[in-house]
């Protein structure tokens, strides 16, 4: 058994393991969602940069997360347990059944979207005929991967909610903050990616349109955070005390100085202040991404490490 406690805090039952499978289970689904999304919203399913940066995101990030929540079981050895034995009462079960149709699914389409990167290396040109093959069924891949997207990043928020003596985990608002929070940086690793690995014009249309999404998404991912925080003013003296996780020790500062001041306020800086050649140069692209993905992973620790800890 492998203890993840050490070196953060003692005596959670979730670790930091878990709040990394949630980053990286949250960038996977809403990078997917946001670049089909686009591909939707202009009537098309062509291989664009942000189509290949997605998936490329979508399909890494969901492996390394089922790596963090199978180092994270008791047995790690014996994970495949829960691919058999099946609860349908139980959030988990759910999620594992949704991740056990999208995992191979993102797999496939990155494939059909990286089609002519994969065939033109030498000794991949077998997998051609094959790719052909499932390319023949992208707008139905598109739909139903889409679908399954959406659903993964809703499923870590209902994951973690149905823990009910945390009266911060314990809320019907955290699955929608979380696909929130999933769609703001899935688009910021997204753009990022795109430009640097696959050659988008960092002023082009299709870039244009994510960073105008981004704005709406985190709206109503502060609105989440807010009505997050009014339930538990307002709320019994369990709520009441767990209140105190914004306002003080170490996990109150990740909050405002990691997912408030690095997750929103820097991109904020970065896109309407300052001089023009500044915010339209590579620097503020790149720092505004990073720093967004930088405060969903704050987010997700703080969530995590102050839900439990402030209860009582």
């Amino acid at each position: 058994m492998l203890d993840f406690t050490i070196g953060l805090t003692e005596g959670v039952a979730w670790p930091w393991p878990i709040a990394v499978y949630l980053f990286l289970a949250g960038i996977s689904g809403g990078a997917v969602a946001v670049a089909i999304c686009v591909n939707l919203f202009r009537g098309v399913h062509l291989n664009t940069p942000i189509m290949k940066a997605a998936t490329l995101i979508g399909f890494i990030t969901i492996v390394l997360g089922m790596i963090c929540l199978v180092l994270d079981l008791t047995n790690p050895l014996f994970f495949w347990r829960i691919l058999v034995y099946y609860n349908p009462t139980s959030v988990m079960s759910i999620g594992v059944m949704a991740l056990l149709f999208y995992i191979p699914l993102v797999f496939v389409l990155m494939c059909v979207v990286l089609q002519q990167e994969i065939t033109s290396v030498s000794w991949l040109k077998w997998l051609d005929p094959i790719i052909s093959f499932f390319a023949k069924f992208r707008v139905a891949l598109d739909w139903i991967v889409l679908i399954l997207a959406i659903a993964i990043c809703a499923y870590t928020g209902f994951l973690i909610s149905a823990l009910i003596r945390f009266p911060l985990i314990n809320t019907a608002v955290l699955p929608a903050l979380f696909v929130a929070s999933g769609f703001s940086a899935g688009c910021a690793a997204t753009k990022v990616l795109a430009a640097w690995l696959f050659g988008a014009d960092r002023h082009g249309s299709d870039l244009h349109v994510l960073h105008a999404a981004e704005w709406p998404i985190m709206a109503v991912e502060a609105l989440c955070l807010l009505m997050i925080i009014i339930a538990l003013v307002s709320g019994n003296a369990a709520a009441q005390a767990a209140f105190a996780a914004f306002t003080t020790g170490m996990w109150a500062q990740v909050f405002w100085v990691g997912a408030v001041g690095i997750g929103f306020l820097i991109p904020l800086a970065l896109s309407f202040f300052g001089s023009k050649a500044f915010r339209t140069g590579a620097t503020a692209f790149y720092t505004s991404g990073l720093a967004a993905i930088c405060g969903m992973m704050c987010l997700r620790l703080f969530i995590i490490y102050a839900g439990q800890i402030n209860s009582i």
